[in-house]
């Protein structure tokens, strides 16, 4: 086979699973920043070719795999089973992991490196950006079935792949810490964004509140919807099958469909150095709530619907708590390419969680009109 690109354990690992096919070529493939993926062209008797996508995860940001991998299982395993319930096509609506010679989930390579590989899902595509409203819908709908999928997953047995990821209280007193070290000497130049985050930590508490009393129910969560983690149909333009599963976990419903909001219903890019660009498009809110909604077919609470909104605001000003504190620390953890460039995405999120909160009457009545 022929390699486009190696990594350590690379070779290895494409001769451990059990693929269809002769295999060929091996590539890199897709924009993630996390893992490391590769896609696997085979040749079959007829000549025609079979794809596979095959990943090292990254065990610096996912320092258990093995954990990681049985969620994996878990959801994939019920999500093929309600999807055959339903009527639709396991092989293209969920991911499908495929198993190594060994019978093994997974493979562990010499170098104590972790690879998986899945069904390449053919004639479909992702988008990076909302080029229009109706990409934005139809990521909405699979994200919304996604959650309708999994109600009924005893979310609880789910290990936690990255602790604390949507602790929001947690991420505060983090934020604190950040400020208060002052490692880098910045804290004098962004007095303005500590005390925005000072003065906005009630919401820092009031979902996990909720969580806490049993008025939001702990479900199984995506925790990264993003639109390009929704595979979309080339023949029929819909969304198809949600995929990167690494943080799907025990969560609240209303903080994925906040991040979505965040980062999908912004007028501006998300590191926009012009904040005159910045706000929170009410059209694309009710397009995606209006989909999201769709998508769960009733299977989210009254209580989980009302707090829609709040999981939008909670999202964004959790984004830029952690931005800031990434900057004020010396830009550690996100990646950067530019000077305060964690800044300029710290404050695109005040900005969007100062514009949620003056339309908030507007974001509660969408929400009422599309129950």
């Amino acid at each position: 086979m022929e390699f486009e690109s190696r990594v350590p354990g690379i070779e290895e690992a494409a001769g451990a699973f059990l693929l269809e096919g002769d295999p060929f070529i091996c590539r890199p493939y897709g924009s993630g920043h996390i893992n490391t993926t590769f896609r696997v062209s085979c040749r079959l008797g007829d000549g025609s070719h079979r794809h596979y996508i095959l990943q090292q995860m990254n065990k610096n940001v996912f320092t258990k795999p093995d954990q990681l991998m049985e969620n994996v299982v878990g959801v994939t395993t019920f999500l093929r089973k309600k999807i055959i319930e339903q009527g639709g096509d396991p092989d293209r609506e969920t991911l499908n992991i495929i198993k190594t010679k060994a019978g093994k989930n997974y493979f562990v390579d010499s170098l104590d490196g972790y690879w998986r590989v899945y069904q390449f899902i053919e004639d479909a595509f992702s988008y990076d950006l909302v080029e229009k409203p109706d990409d934005f819908y139809q990521s909405a709908l699979a994200f919304g079935n996604f959650q309708h999928l999994l109600a009924d997953y005893p979310a609880a047995t789910l290990h936690e792949t990255i602790e604390g990821f949507h602790d929001t209280a947690a991420r505060f007193e983090a934020f604190k810490k950040a400020a208060a070290a002052d490692v880098m000497g910045r804290a004098a130049g962004v007095q303005e964004e500590i005390r925005f985050v000072m003065e906005n930590e009630i919401y820092t508490h009031v979902l996990g509140d909720l969580l806490a009393k049993k008025e939001l129910p702990l479900r199984v969560t995506h925790n990264d919807t993003k639109l390009n983690n929704v595979m979309i149909d080339k023949a029929t333009g819909k969304g198809l099958c949600v995929i990167d599963l690494d943080t799907v976990m025990p969560g609240l419903s209303v903080n994925d469909f906040g991040d979505s909001i965040r980062f999908g219903a912004s007028t501006a890019l998300e590191d926009e150095q012009d904040l005159s660009k910045v706000s929170c498009s009410m059209e694309l809110f009710e397009v995606y709530t209006k989909g999201f909604m769709e998508g769960c077919h009733g299977s989210l609470t009254e209580k989980e619907t009302e707090m829609l909104p709040m999981g939008a605001l909670v999202m964004t000003l959790e984004c830029g708590m952690r931005f800031l504190a990434d900057y004020l620390s010396g830009d550690t953890y996100f990646k950067i390419h530019r000077e305060k460039h964690n800044l300029d995405r710290a404050r695109t999120q005040f900005k969007l969680v100062s514009d949620m909160k003056e339309k908030w009457e507007t974001m509660k009545e969408i929400v009422a009109k599309c129950r």
